[in-house]
């Protein structure tokens, strides 16, 4: 993404894990919290490099989170094969453990894109049932309910802080989709005018959504 990114590849259940880290310019002792990012579908080329995964990258980098970013099983250096989202989860679990690790036990925070977005809510329900609930939850263009291509996404409910952000004219994941989904919950939904699944052209507007909506939850 920059200059200063850190490639590495880790051991997951499925063989090797493709990470790349980015870091705020600040000593370590100021991370507010790890942000571990989810890409979009594999097999309709989603990699950890999506546009709008880098942004949501920098964006959390800004506001003073580790960002650590993940090819899924089967894509770039990653072992395995695509396992409909099961297996993302159980990764997206290995790599925030690894995180922690690396950088302590700091708050969590959740962000994903399409079937990115629908993993981050598999693995925030695993945290909550485990007692170590996600800091909060940041989703674009949520994959949920039944989409074009004969795929359907069961895709959990969420906490009340979490940050929902969709296109007015997503024509992957149907806005009714997303707000047949969110309603049961009372969960806010951010949609933005004109903007298709991958935002052409209105990147910005998701990095300003996510700042704009910010706030600490971290206990003091």
């Amino acid at each position: 993404m920059r200059p200063s990114t850190e490639h590495l590849v880790i051991e997951g259940a499925a063989g090797r894990l493709q990470l790349a880290i980015d870091l705020p310019n600040a000593e370590l002792a100021t991370l507010r919290g790890i942000a571990i990012l989810c890409h979009p579908h594999p097999l309709f080329g989603g990699t950890m490099d999506n546009k709008i995964i880098t942004t949501l990258a920098r964006c959390m980098v800004s506001l003073g989170y580790a960002s650590v970013r993940s090819n899924f099983r089967g894509v770039g250096e990653s072992q395995g094969e695509h396992d409909h989202g099961a297996g993302e989860a159980e990764d997206t679990l290995t790599v925030l453990t690894w995180a922690q690790q690396r950088f302590g036990k700091l708050p969590m925070v959740l962000c994903g894109f399409s079937f990115g977005a629908h993993v981050a809510t598999r693995v925030a329900a695993q945290l909550a049932n485990s007692g170590t609930p996600a800091q909060r939850l940041v989703l674009v263009g949520t994959a949920c309910g039944s989409v074009p291509g004969l795929r359907t996404y069961n895709t959990p409910d969420v906490p009340a802080n979490s940050i929902v952000i969709h296109g007015e004219v997503d024509e992957t994941v149907p806005l009714t989709n997303v707000l047949d989904w969110a309603r049961p919950q009372t969960l806010p939904v951010i949609v933005v005018p004109g903007a298709d699944h991958f935002f052409h052209g209105k990147l910005q507007i998701i990095r300003d959504l996510v700042v704009r909506n910010w706030h600490d939850d971290t206990p003091h």
